[in-house]
């Protein structure tokens, strides 16, 4: 989903979600610039976890 749409749907701003999810990727390590392939190193990540 974006930020537009996370944010929509938790009823916060897109700025929010764009500081959180910075957060969380930096807590994961994934330092990637492409937003979308962030998205999809974070849910391996967490897969790869469990």
């Amino acid at each position: 989903m974006s930020n537009h749409a996370i944010g929509r749907r938790l009823f916060r701003s897109e700025c929010a979600i764009s500081k959180d999810t910075t957060s969380l990727f930096g807590k994961l390590g994934i330092v990637d610039d492409n937003d979308r392939k962030r998205r999809v190193l974070a849910v391996l990540t967490y897969l790869n976890r469990l």
